[in-house]
């Protein structure tokens, strides 16, 4: 299937590392023009990616935590692009076991920068990006969240996520009229070097590899997915061909077992 994505412009927030780095690969390799966005190693990564793929790929500096940087950011990147057509948000410190805290041992200060980071982080980078979509009469923006919207075991994680969603339906309904589609994406554990060598640590203890994952991963699949599996999803999503779906949420974590979602 062709995606139809040669020629458009991407900007990948929180694109140097994990999901968002195969994101922008995976945007490359279909013939976007691509910017990878992080506060980190911007330049760098997106040489390496360029030479990877074959496709244009630049990098800016942006903090999705201030304003300004972001503001500066995507100005710079729709400067080096010639405009924007597609926002993928995934800037955000990825969960941890070591996080999960009782709702009533959650601190003020841990709500605060899991709403700065990833809340309005990516609330500021749509805000920055969505005049671009609607002059240009189309556009896309997919945010990533995380299946802790679904479930309890930490107050910050499930309220965090659930925000993303709440986010991107109101940006969906606002802009779906003018041309733009924004859609969540929900991943479970994914395959990051943390969980690689978790996976690694049971083996070591004697764990076969297959019930290592089956057990960590815990979804109907039996494994853990891996970045570039869920960069397949967002591709999908920023691309023509989703044009059906908008305002929802993508559930891309291998299957929950014994929930029905709706």
């Amino acid at each position: 299937m062709d995606l139809q994505l040669t020629g458009k412009r991407a900007i990948v927030l929180g694109g140097t590392k994990g999901i968002g780095r195969a994101a922008a690969e995976a945007l490359a390799r279909e013939g976007a023009t691509v910017t990878v966005a992080a506060r980190h190693d911007v330049e760098t990564i997106a040489a390496t990616i360029a030479a990877e793929t074959g496709g244009t790929v630049h990098g800016v500096a942006i903090d999705s935590r201030d304003d300004a940087s972001v503001q500066s950011g995507i100005a710079a990147a729709v400067a080096a692009m010639g405009g924007v057509d597609i926002l993928v948000n995934t800037a955000a410190a990825p969960w941890s076991a070591a996080k999960n805290t009782v709702a009533t041992e959650t601190s003020d200060d841990a709500m605060r920068q899991e709403f700065e980071e990833k809340v309005l982080g990516y609330l500021r980078a749509a805000r920055a990006v969505s005049p671009h979509l609607v002059a240009g009469g189309w556009g896309r923006i997919i945010n990533v969240s995380g299946l802790g919207a679904r479930k309890t075991g930490s107050v910050a994680q499930t309220v965090r996520n659930i925000s993303v969603a709440a986010i991107t339906k109101n940006l969906a309904d606002e802009l779906g009229p003018l041309g733009t589609n924004v859609s969540v994406v929900h991943p479970g554990l994914t395959r990051t070097e943390g969980v690689a060598a978790r996976i690694d640590a049971a083996v070591a203890a004697g764990t076969p590899l297959a019930e290592a994952e089956r057990v960590l991963a815990g979804n109907l699949i039996g494994r853990v997915v891996t970045p570039a599996e869920l960069a397949d999803v967002i591709v999908f999503l920023a691309s023509p061909r989703s044009v059906a779906i908008t305002g929802g949420a993508v559930d891309a974590g291998g299957g929950t077992p014994g929930v029905v979602t709706y």
